[in-house]
């Protein structure tokens, strides 16, 4: 197979993961290459449902080499979760999972500034957050006072971590916010470091050196293309970029390696939080196509907003990534609709 990226051309929740799935058996790298636990993959793999967070559904399959890339923001303690329930079910990931020693990681005080933030914020200026800290994870490593992967293995890691509860509760009790227990989290973050670090690798080099060797690469992002932190519908977006461009950046593999790129469509639009969302239906033909579809987060439970197809959202999906093949999903929910509806362009006022 080609190295492929593969991208969600909505506001996320386009069904990748079950893409993914299907890529997954022709590919022998498989890497996730932005996002954090705030994004759920849900696939059914010999009848059993399984909804993956951080790790790359290629996890699932045998002899599959997995990647969480230096685009991804990790909280460790949710990946010890699902490397422990992928163990409880079966799949080890112990040799085929590496985490970059450059991603960055999403630390307790990033929960609950996000929180903290989300709650003061009044109701038209709330972003709907998920409240993993995924936006202040991101905008620590932009304001390069950020902790990754490897610093996990520094000497001195436990008393950074100290240090960044003291920093972030000097902020939380200007807000009137619950403040933390440094100690404690330090000694949380300790074990995590023993538990992740067999883990943890140059995995820049380990993709170049895979793409050399003539392997084939899927790169899968989390979110959506409308989601994106530049080309969504900013404020309302996600922090990073699950566009095509993301990929490179989240994985160290070269534009010049992209050999396609495949878009994920629903064929219907569907959006979970705030912000725009042209063709939604507050009515009941909306909540059938919720029921039907099984919208609510992967990740939240929360149920997804729901409306027709976009087209003018799926062209500039096309148009941003460069996409060269579609995977279009869940046709059948449409099925027992009378009439189908398709917007294919915006008006505002004549």
């Amino acid at each position: 197979m080609p190295n492929t990226i593969l991208v969600g051309a909505q506001w996320g929740d386009e069904g990748k993961g079950k893409v993914i799935d299907v890529l997954t058996s022709q590919a022998d790298l498989i890497v996730r290459y932005q996002g954090g636990s705030n994004a759920g993959h849900t696939v059914i793999a010999d009848g059993r449902k399984h909804v993956l967070h951080l790790i790359p559904s290629g996890i699932l399959h045998a002899g599959k080499q997995c990647v969480i890339g230096n685009g991804v923001v990790m909280d460790p303690f949710d990946l010890i979760r699902e490397i422990d329930g992928l163990r409880e079910q079966g799949f080890d990931p112990v040799g085929r999972l590496h985490i970059s020693d450059r991603t960055h990681m999403v630390m307790s005080w990033h929960r609950a500034l996000d929180a903290a933030d989300e709650a003061r914020r009044s109701q038209e200026r709330k972003i709907g957050t998920t409240g993993r800290g995924i936006g202040p994870a991101y905008g620590a490593k932009m304001g390069r006072s950020g902790l990754r992967v490897g610093d996990m293995l520094s000497p001195s890691f436990p008393e950074t971590v100290e240090a960044g509860v003291a920093e972030a509760n000097a902020v939380l009790a200007g807000w009137g916010a619950p403040l933390l227990d440094g100690r404690e989290i330090r000694t949380r973050y300790e074990n995590a470091a023993r538990t992740l670090a067999p883990y943890i690798a140059d995995t820049v080099a380990l993709v170049n050196e895979a793409d050399r060797a003539g392997k084939s690469i899927l790169l899968e992002g989390a979110q959506g293309t409308m989601l994106d932190i530049d080309f969504g519908t900013y404020p309302f977006v996600t922090s990073s970029n699950p566009t095509a461009g993301g990929a490179c950046t989240g994985s160290g593999l070269s534009p010049r390696r992209i050999d396609r790129v495949v878009g994920v469509i629903k064929c219907y639009t569907t959006r979970v939080g705030a912000g725009p969302f042209p063709t939604e239906l507050a009515d009941e033909t909306g909540e059938r196509l919720r029921q039907k579809g099984g919208e609510f987060g992967a990740t939240t439970g929360r149920p997804r907003r729901c409306g027709w197809f976009d087209a003018v959202v799926g062209r500039y999906a096309a148009m941003v990534n460069g996409v060269d093949f579609w995977a279009m999903t869940k046709l059948d929910v449409l099925d027992e609709e009378p009439v189908i509806r398709i917007c294919t362009a915006y008006q505002r006022d004549d």
